[in-house]
């Protein structure tokens, strides 16, 4: 990290060169993460992955200075400098956020160089850049005792102004181990033909790495002879960064990132944004590129009067069920929004639907006094007339429209069933036509359901006109439900369910796709 020696002014704010790594999100520094969730403004590249714009808070004014349509910039480099400098000026908090490492073929300097001149206070945070990241995802190690010791970066893309070249191709071409152009693939003849004609051989093996570490990474191999032909027929585009050298060999032993289960597959989830995260990152671990697209928005229920008035006498029950994650943090926040904590629940039976719900109760300091086999409702229904309910008081907070079959099987035993609404499910706000686009182009793999509520909102989402239109959108998709009651509502559809775990959480969910495409693969192979 290097910062200045200049003393904080009091009039300007301070100007931050964050390096947002390669392009997987997890690769940016702790430090840079931390003033991301601090910045009042925030200038992002082309090459800053928008993950990381989650972390910038809310009312922090976003603005793009990377590529439009058509490959123009937003900004000139001094447009960029002159936003920088005019809010630091304004007392602001700035964050500018690089792809890779700021001080790496990123013009970081030229931007330090224009807030030096005009006295404003900076720090700069170094990124992992994208030389080291293509070659590590790509299964590459840029440095290996058996083969070399020495590494060269180059730019593939000098300065169009400059009248003379400041790479000497006759000293790099044998002068280093393993070379690394980055922003070369529009220049990658004349750079190959450049090595070849000063000394390297034309066998030397050469590997192209796109979009590194992220889900749409592609690699291809070749030699300084063949490499070029390679490119072109595997339509290899910007960005891409280029290795040279002997230790390409390595790639066939080490690839491990492209070789995971689900690597290209591209996966929709439909939960809410604020559940989502675990099912994302599992998928994420696997491979996969996923595309939020929440159905379900939670909301309060207008009415809270039939749960107050449970509340009130609460001793007279003899269960609490909770059938959902949002079940229990509704319920809950209602319980000390009048005044209560969990230990008003003493004496009173606790059971819950999953595990999952069941670890949201534990954050209550409950643990569940009932946990069926089977993570359904008809399955807590089950276990819990094992228990003989005849004639017991049961409480069932829950969304304001559900599936009946729970309360139905336990007032049929004798129980007296109260269902209190404590939350209601709505489709989320906004168009979502880009989904539409994705789902006719066949660029969609796997759509993924964990209840009714997602498969009901997400068709209405889809806005399908009829029987024959929804096929169209979703015939080519393999369709993933977390348990029977949801893949119920999926065939009620007319549709179909490729992949059901026999155990219905999140990771066997995962587990479940892991195995399907593991199967195609064997078949196909």
């Amino acid at each position: 990290m290097t910062t200045n020696t200049s003393s904080p002014q009091t009039a300007t704010g301070k100007v931050y060169l964050v390096g947002a790594g390669p392009g997987d999100p997890g690769l940016i520094t702790l430090r840079g993460k931390y003033l991301l969730e601090h910045a009042e403004v925030v200038v992002y590249d082309y090459l800053a992955n928008p993950k990381l714009l989650g972390y910038v808070p809310k009312n922090a004014q976003l603005i793009y200075a990377g590529k439009k349509g058509g490959g123009l910039h937003a900004f000139t480099q001094e447009g960029i400098n002159r936003l920088l400098v005019d809010h630091a000026k304004q007392g602001r908090m700035v964050v500018r956020l690089k792809g890779g490492d700021p001080f790496i073929f990123g013009r970081g300097a030229e931007e330090i160089e224009e807030l030096v001149a005009e006295g404003i206070d900076f720090e700069v945070v170094p990124g992992v850049t994208s030389a080291t990241a293509a070659a590590t995802y790509a299964g590459i190690p840029i440095t290996h005792r058996g083969y070399t010791a020495s590494v060269a970066f180059v730019t593939g893309h000098e300065d169009p102004t400059k009248k003379f070249s400041n790479i000497s191709w006759e000293k790099l071409a044998t002068g280093a181990g393993t070379i690394v152009i980055y922003m070369g693939i529009k220049t990658l003849p004349g750079i190959t033909r450049k090595l070849i004609d000063h000394g390297r051989s034309p066998d030397t093996p050469v590997a192209v790495v796109r979009w590194a570490s992220t889900p749409q990474q592609r690699s291809v191999v070749g030699t300084l002879a063949t490499i070029c032909d390679v490119v072109q027929q595997a339509d290899i585009k910007p960005p891409a960064l280029i290795i040279v050298g002997e230790v390409v060999k390595l790639r066939s032993t080490i690839d491990w990132f492209e070789k995971r289960p689900l690597f290209g597959r591209r996966i929709v989830v439909t939960r809410t944004r604020e559940q989502a995260s675990d099912l994302v990152a599992q998928l994420e671990e696997q491979g996969a590129e996923v595309l939020e697209y929440s159905t379900i928005h939670i909301e309060p229920v207008d009415d809270y009067r039939i749960v107050d008035a449970a509340i009130a006498e609460i001793g007279s029950y003899q269960w609490l069920l909770f059938t959902s994650i949002n079940a229990v943090t509704h319920f809950f926040r209602r319980l000390f929004a009048l005044g209560h904590d969990s230990r008003l629940l003493a004496g009173i039976s606790i059971a819950v639907v999953g595990r999952a719900t069941a670890e949201e109760l534990r954050k209550y300091g409950i643990k569940p006094d009932l946990l069926p086999e089977k993570f359904t409702g008809e399955g807590l229904a089950e276990a819990l007339l094992r228990t003989e309910v005849q004639g017991n008081r049961i409480l069932l907070p829950r969304a304001l429209r559900a599936n009946e079959i729970l309360p139905e099987m336990l007032a049929d035993a004798g129980a007296q069933v109260t269902i209190a609404p404590v939350y209601r499910n709505v489709p989320p706000p906004g168009p979502k036509e880009e989904l539409r686009d994705q789902l006719l182009e066949g660029s969609i793999d796997v759509l993924t359901f964990t209840s009714s509520s997602t498969v009901t909102n997400f068709l209405t989402l889809i806005d399908a006109a009829n029987e024959e239109e929804l096929h169209r959108l979703l015939d080519r998709v393999t369709i993933a439900a977390i348990g029977p009651i949801t893949a119920e509502t999926i065939r009620e559809y007319g549709l179909s369910v490729d992949i059901q775990p026999e155990r219905y959480t999140i990771s066997d969910m995962v587990q479940a796709i892991v195995a399907h495409y593991r199967t195609a693969a064997r078949q196909a192979g």
